[in-house]
Parts: C-alpha cells; structure tokens; sequence
C-alpha cells in the first residue's frame, strides 16, 4: 500500500491534470454543474454495481470516476470564486469531528446506536429543521424509504422487533387486498412496499441489495434461457408459457447462482 505521502502526491497530481483539462481539453471546458449532474448519476451506480458484485478492480476504477467528478465540481467552485476542494475537506473534516464527540470530545457511547441516535440530534443542532431534511428526495423509492425509516428510528420511533413489523406487513397486504378502488389500491400496496422494507430493515437486511441481486439472477437466468432456445434453433417469442417453463427450470439448474 502506498504511503501518506505517495497519497497526498497522487491527489496533488490529480489537481494539477483537472486544472490542464480545464484550461486546454474543448470537451471538459464546456462542462457545467448540470451537465455533470446526469454523468455523475450514472458513475455512482456504475460503482454501486461494482459493490454488489464484490469486484475489488471495479471498485478500484469506479471509485476513480466518481472521485474525477468531484474534484471536477470542486474546480467549477473556484472558478465561480465560490468554494475549491480545500473548503469542500476543511467543511467535511469539521462535520466528521463536531459529529463524534465520542471520539473529539468526552461524549461516551456504548454501542453503535447510541452512536446513530446522537448524529441525528447533532444534525438538528445544525439547523436541520426535521429529521427527515436530510434524506433526498431524489433518491430511488426503495433507498429512499430505507434512509426514512432508519432515521426515525434515531429517535425511537421503531417497532420493538422484527416480529411485530411483519404483523404490519400481514396488515398491509390484507388491506391490499380488500381494497377494490385502483388507486386506492395502489396506495395500499406502497403500503405494502413500505411495511415490507421497514421489516428487512429491522431484520438486518438490505432490501435494494436483495432486489438487485434477485435482478441480476433473473437477467442471467433469462439469457441463459435465450441461449439453450437459440442452440435449439427456436424462439422464445414463438413459445408458449409452458414450453418456456421447461426452459426457465434448465437455465435454473445450469446457471445455480
């Protein structure tokens, strides 16, 4: 591993390359901040995939891209004359230190809860007017309801277990299903969605990582198949759902992931 030394070069060197694409390459001079926002975007899942997939080389290169775009913001600040990477780490130094007393100050915690419960009440000190003014609203749905009900459980507004949320997931899809209207019938199944996610959640699971993961295996599983019907010179749009069963249960038992 490199040294603090050999770090700070290499984020030094970094610098100096963002300043010479600012100032010399046509395509990075025309960027701005909302024509940077959809690229980022689209890094910051590229690097989410990368996680899921545990592929250290990946990450490594992800992590890259995602960093180029924030020294690239960070250099449309200075020339705005409104913040450079500098005040972007002395602002995030001072939040991380201010927001753990426990490790900066003579705050005692006894486990990582307690440390949760007090960054949420450090984080209205700062002038958060809710708990929930920090969650993004851009967020996909499933993260955001995740970030929603993680941090209303800062302040202890939680079920007591995994076994009592499950009984509002019972509640909700019996709601769901009663219900005859089709947009109330909608609602009631974010409902469900809400209430199942809460129970991941509270049972220690990720619900977006689960989800994608199913994805992954429904996408691989589903090209195996389009494969084993191509080797058989058939089409899959030409098959019926029972032909296409038989189909799904070989890709299962060659493709076991």
């Amino acid at each position: 591993m490199n040294t603090r030394q050999e770090k700070i070069e290499a984020f030094g060197r970094l610098l100096d390359i963002m300043d010479d694409l600012r100032e010399k390459c046509p395509w990075d001079q025309k960027q701005t901040l909302q024509t940077l926002r959809h690229l980022t975007l689209e890094e910051t899942y590229e690097l989410s995939d990368a996680l899921l997939q545990e592929d250290l080389t990946e990450i490594k290169k992800e992590l890259g891209d995602v960093l180029l775009h924030l020294v690239f913001y960070a250099k449309i600040g200075s020339e705005k004359e409104s913040f450079d990477i500098a005040d972007v780490i002395n602002s995030l130094n001072e939040k991380l230190i201010f927001r753990h007393p426990h490790i900066y100050g003579d705050v005692e915690v006894k486990d990582e809860e307690e440390v949760k419960q007090n960054w949420e009440k450090l984080k209205l000190k700062e002038g958060n007017k809710s708990i929930l003014g920090g969650v993004p609203k851009g967020l996909p749905s499933m993260v955001k309801a995740y970030r929603i009900q993680d941090k209303v459980k800062g302040i202890g507004f939680e079920f007591h277990d995994a076994e009592d949320a499950w009984k509002k997931v019972d509640e909700e899809i019996q709601e769901f299903h009663e219900e005859t209207d089709s947009d109330k019938k909608e609602q009631e199944l974010g409902d469900v969605f809400f209430s199942l996610i809460n129970y991941a959640r509270i049972s220690g699971l990720n619900p977006d990582s689960a989800l994608e993961r199913t994805n992954l295996k429904f996408i691989s599983r589903f090209q195996k198949m389009e494969q084993l019907a191509a080797e058989a010179d058939l089409k899959l749009a030409d098959m019926n759902l029972e032909e296409m069963d038989e189909l799904w249960e070989q890709a299962k038992l060659l493709n076991k992931n």
